[in-house]
Parts: C-alpha cells; sequence; structure tokens
C-alpha cells in the first residue's frame, strides 16, 4: 500500500467476541478414542466456559468417526446458528486406512466447510506418528488433547470477535 495515499488506517479490536441469545458454537467430536478426544471436547467446554461463553450455548455432537465430521460441521455450518464449530479426533494408524489419508481428507473437507459458509471451523483432529494403546501414550495424549482444547477454544474466540469487528467495518 502506497504511505501517501489518502485512505485511513483501520484498527480493528478483537478482545472478546460480542455474546447474544443466538450466539452458538457447536463442538462434533468422533466416536472412536473416545476416553482421548472427550479431553479436548471437555477442555473446550472449560476454556469457553472460563472465557464467558454460556455453557447452554454449545452444542456437543458426537459422530462415529473422523470422516463424518465434515459432513456434519457443513450441515451445523449451513443453518446458520452457528458463531463457530470446532472438530475433536483422534487418527490412528490402525492398518486398513492410512492415516494420513483419514487426516488429510478431514482437515481438507473442514477447510470447505470454513470457506463455502464463512462459519469458522477449528480442527482438534490430531494425528500421532506412533500411538500404541499402551497406558502411557493413552495419558500422554489424553493431556495434550486438553492442551489442544484449550488452545482451539481461545482460538475460536479470538476469531468469532474477529469476524464480529469485520463485520462491524462493512455495517458503518
Amino acid at each position: 500500500m502506497n504511505p501517501s495515499s489518502n485512505s485511513a488506517a483501520v484498527s480493528i479490536s478483537v478482545a472478546k467476541p460480542r455474546i447474544t441469545l443466538r450466539s452458538r458454537i457447536a463442538i462434533v467430536s468422533a466416536s472412536w478414542h473416545t476416553d482421548i478426544v472427550q479431553q479436548a471436547r471437555d477442555a473446550c467446554v472449560a476454556e469457553l466456559a472460563r472465557q464467558g461463553w454460556p455453557s447452554d450455548q454449545i452444542d456437543l455432537l458426537a459422530v462415529p468417526g473422523a470422516l463424518e465430521i465434515p459432513l456434519h460441521a457443513q450441515k451445523l455450518a449451513k443453518t446458520k446458528r452457528y458463531d463457530a464449530i470446532i472438530a475433536c479426533a483422534l487418527v490412528v494408524d490402525g492398518g486398513i486406512y492410512r492415516h494420513e489419508f483419514v487426516t488429510a481428507a478431514v482437515i481438507d473437507g473442514l477447510m470447505r466447510v470454513q470457506l463455502d459458509t464463512e462459519v469458522p471451523v477449528f480442527s482438534v483432529v490430531l494425528t500421532p506418528k506412533d500411538f500404541q494403546e499402551s497406558d502411557d501414550h493413552v495419558q500422554f495424549f489424553a493431556a495434550h488433547f486438553v492442551k489442544k482444547g484449550t488452545e482451539a477454544a481461545r482460538a475460536c474466540l479470538q476469531t468469532v470477535a474477529g469476524l464480529q469487528a469485520v463485520e462491524m467495518l462493512h455495517t458503518a
């Protein structure tokens, strides 16, 4: 941009989202490895509550597996009831499908939902390199999912606030 142009710079504040009675967030979780995946879901809900998002304005949806998440996210986004959608899953190399393929399909699908519907979609769909059903791995990834769920909730709220600020620029 030319510094000598006549256009004024606009500052956008994105501190906290404006929450109304119609504000909603959906969290879609895969049912595989539920003991681990629920850690992300629960951490999202807890962090959203810590940041002031009403718990009765969070919808939880469980789906069979990670591959089902993008379609459900799309259906939710198309209702225009949601400010954002958070997806949670653990995709491991189970020997049937290559987990890299599954993860890429899910992440690509979530990005497409976000761009097609203009509803932000956040991913806590994680693919460990070497996951084993040992107590050590389950405990490690359960703790990691808590961290990632918390981070996703924070990113979600920052993005919702940012999009609201952008929307206000368009209506001003």
